[in-house]
């Protein structure tokens, strides 16, 4: 296989090179070849990794029904927007809820093709904050103290495939059970919490490593110094992931986060429901109703909670588009926060993050109009494979 077009962070077109499913060489075109791109404005880009899926395409990855055909449905859908790895999400329920998820993720898993997409499950809870505002969207009867042992039985259900937790550090057993995690190599993140900024640097000393959709999941009002997302942002040790719909944080926040925390230490999620990829109207995450806005905002409705973000609409492709946008980042900083942040954080750099010689094939192929900001997505290649073709309609 041979792909044409300009490097992300570069200006001059290259040709690169595909054998099997590893990327052989990158070389200047032929002069035919290159002649033949002048006018053309296709660029190529490490494939996308979004570290918080929790549905797509009305596929939900909180059902204990999920199918593996379901799974396969979501995972092409999300190729169309140049996403090859995710971590389906699973949030805060009962145990016996939670059992069941991980045991349908597990079992769609065991295709070799299906987990090579799939490479590590995200738990969203349940040991995170009963307050509102900073729980979000999830359900207050199940937020509950953090129980290692109760951790051990989720991940045997999981298959041990749970690579992620979110928690907030200051629910009663959190810090022991962040030191244990970090211990076991898996990703331990700061989210829908309330702590404390002690608690914030106790929790990164205990080896936390993210924080989940900084500048969500948070009280409408905060002391304006003295708060979880000042402490969070000054973390050196935290990466931060962001939801860049224009709903979950002002552009104005976007930039002014992303400049603290730097583009190195910045990650794009896009928190999807499985209401994303569809019309807006009525779905169901989990145990909660929500409404999806023509504006792609999606909403809980009914009770207490009513009105609050529950998840986002968005695709990372469009979050790409957003984030140069709102803070001023260049095209090649974009995708990095969309592909090779994400892989570093999660070990996958082998796998995923650059374009050179010797790396696993998951690139991108599109076109990109700085004047509008608008990114056409014509290709998607995984391991070497074409697996979204925009002229071919699949």
């Amino acid at each position: 296989m041979r792909i044409h077009g300009k490097l992300a962070g570069q200006s001059e077109p290259v040709e690169v090179i595909v054998e099997g499913r590893t990327i052989h060489s990158i070389r200047a075109p032929e002069p035919e070849t290159r002649q033949a791109l002048g006018g053309a404005n296709c660029w190529v880009a490490p494939a996308f990794f979004d570290v918080q899926v929790n549905g797509f395409a009305g596929v939900d990855f909180n059902s204990p029904g999920l199918s593996p055909e379901g799974i396969w449905d979501a995972i092409a859908k999300l190729r169309e927007k140049g996403v090859v790895f995710f971590c389906p999400t699973v949030i805060t329920h009962s145990f016996e809820h939670l059992a069941g998820c991980l045991r349908a993720l597990d079992h769609v898993c065991g295709d070799p093709a299906a987990a090579s997409c799939l490479p590590a499950i995200h738990l969203e809870g349940p040991w995170i904050s009963r307050e509102d505002g900073p729980r979000g969207a999830h359900p207050l009867e199940h937020a509950r103290e953090a129980d290692w042992d109760e951790f051990l039985r989720l991940q045997e259900c999981a298959g041990g495939r749970i690579g992620m937790v979110t928690l907030a550090p200051e629910v009663p057993g959190a810090l022991p059970m962040i030191e244990r995690l970090a211990a076991a190599g898996i990703v331990v993140a700061i989210g829908h919490t309330a702590a404390e900024p002690r608690t914030i640097r106790e929790a990164v000393q205990a080896g936390a490593r993210m924080s989940t959709h900084l500048g969500n999941g948070s009280h409408l009002q905060i002391p304006r110094h003295h708060n979880y997302v000042w402490e969070q942002l000054a973390a050196d040790g935290l990466w931060a992931s962001f939801i860049v719909d224009g709903h979950h944080l002002p552009p104005a926040v976007v930039k002014c986060m992303v400049r603290a925390k730097g583009v190195q230490r910045s990650i794009l999620t896009s928190d999807a429901i499985s209401a994303a990829g569809m019309p807006p109207g009525n779905y169901r995450l989990g145990a909660v109703d929500i409404v999806v806005q023509p504006n792609y905002r999606a909403e809980r409705v009914g009770g207490a909670g009513s009105g609050i973000l529950a998840g986002s609409a968005l695709d990372l492709l469009r979050g790409v588009e957003n984030v140069i946008r709102f803070a001023g980042v260049t095209l090649y900083e974009a995708t990095a926060m969309a592909s090779t942040n994400p892989a570093c954080l999660m070990g996958l750099s082998n796998r995923l993050g650059k374009v050179e010689p010797g790396r696993e094939a998951n690139v991108i192929i599109f076109e990109w109009k700085p004047d509008s900001g608008s990114i056409h997505l014509k290709q998607t290649v995984m391991e070497g494979q074409v697996v979204y073709d925009a002229d071919a309609g699949a």
